[in-house]
């Protein structure tokens, strides 16, 4: 990594879910000391895709307060639903949280 790019946590790579709230406070401890975290869809649990129960906009928030961008790899976001569809389409150009369809534009955002 040359200077100019931000350090990246890959879920995928750390084994770090998120299904619970509780996954969320493990995951922000593990991301600090990191610019970007890189979600995949396997790593989101039913729960997240389920808006109602608010662990995604607990996400959200969180990843919000501490400046952390975060990159969601859902290539069907309507699969999920049509709320959730509208949630990763008002996403497409937040400034911290932002959906993909693919790993290397997550990659490519995130590490600037």
């Amino acid at each position: 990594m040359n200077s100019s790019e931000r350090a990246v946590l890959v879920a995928s790579e750390a084994g770090i879910p998120v299904r619970s709230l509780e996954d969320i406070a493990e995951l922000l401890g593990r991301s600090y000391g990191f610019d970007g975290l890189l979600l995949g869809e396997a790593e989101l649990g039913p729960e997240f895709f389920d808006l109602r129960s608010g662990l995604a906009g607990e996400l959200f928030q969180k990843c919000t307060n501490h400046r952390l961008m975060l990159a969601l790899v859902v290539p069907d976001p309507a699969a999920h639903g049509e709320r959730f569809a509208e949630l990763a389409f008002e996403h497409r150009a937040h400034r911290l949280i932002r959906f993909f369809s693919t790993l290397e534009e997550a990659r490519k955002w995130l590490e600037g």
